[in-house]
């Protein structure tokens, strides 16, 4: 075993790490790199699911598939708890701000990484809701009111997609999504980059997108509608036409293993429309994929 997971750790190491990597990935990697323990390393459990995404010769090598499942994996049952929450009900100004805290991953260096970033966030939602009452109060008052919190996604026995979201209301309400999307099996977060072999799944992605856009105008008598050329609908100045997602857009993984690509509230379409998803064909994808392990 000891000699297996040397060379799948050599393996790893050849492997370059896009510039696009989340900085929890890259800090609780390093961390785990300097933690002796008796057990087998957590960080070699991530190096592993790291290296079948990263390298698409895992489809087509029985030899690396066999070593990565020989590596062992300790089971938990992880849960996301509300750790803290921030309330305010003061005349006209109301805020609720929920505190996500994901326990009983047994990789501590990504939990704690995780928790220290959503503990930090609430803090500073908190920090600058109390700023502007205070600048309201002196300035003769006003309305404001901010609602956070987190909904799970996807909580399988392969996947937990957490997605964290902040309502601000001040005159018209604003909204923006943010989502963690964990592998429970080798225990690492996952990011978009890392599902592809290049930056082309950018293009595949966008353009399907662009293609479901115009069929739902197309199809929903004007209830829908997309800020997309082609679909008569993105003329005005003010409208921001929609080209291509970002590198690191905002994502979860379903239930059915399905890649879902989520846009804020004004992203991509007129207010009313909310926070809108799309949940891009595998068919479309499986040119880019490096594997099949996460969607399918």
């Amino acid at each position: 075993m000891d000699k297996k997971l040397q060379e799948l750790e050599k393996q790893y190491m050849k492997v370059p790490i896009p510039k696009e990597l989340d900085f929890v990935v890259e800090k609780a990697l390093k961390q785990g790199q300097k933690k002796k323990k008796n057990r087998t390393p957590q960080w070699v459990l991530g190096s592993a699911a790291a290296a079948m995404l990263f390298t698409a010769g895992l489809n087509v090598s029985p030899a690396m598939a066999r070593t990565l499942s020989e590596i062992p994996v300790v089971g938990s049952v992880i849960k996301v708890l509300t750790w803290t929450e921030y309330e305010v009900a003061e005349d006209t100004y109301d805020a609720n701000i929920k505190v996500p805290s994901i326990e009983n991953l047994e990789n501590q260096d990504l939990a704690n990484t995780l928790n220290e970033k959503y503990r930090a966030e609430g803090k500073t939602l908190y920090d600058e809701f109390m700023a502007e009452v205070g600048d309201l109060k002196l300035n003769g008052g006003g309305h404001l009111g901010i609602d956070s919190g987190f909904e799970i996604k996807t909580d399988n026995e392969q996947i937990l997609s957490i997605g964290r979201y902040v309502v601000n209301t001040v005159g018209s309400s604003s909204t923006v999504m943010e989502y963690d999307t964990i592998d429970k099996e080798n225990e690492i977060l996952i990011t978009l980059p890392m599902l592809f072999k290049d930056q082309h799944y950018i293009e595949t992605i966008s353009e399907n997108i662009k293609e479901q856009m115009r069929t739902q105008i197309a199809e929903s008598n004007q209830d829908k509608v997309y800020w997309v050329k082609g679909a008569g609908l993105a003329d005005e100045e003010s409208m921001e036409e929609f080209t291509a997602i970002k590198p690191d857009q905002q994502f979860y993984i379903s239930d059915k293993g399905k890649l879902v690509i989520s846009f804020d509230k004004y992203e991509v379409a007129p207010g009313y429309m909310g926070v809108v998803e799309f949940e891009i064909p595998t068919d479309v994808l499986k040119e880019d994929l490096v594997s099949t392990k996460y969607i399918h």
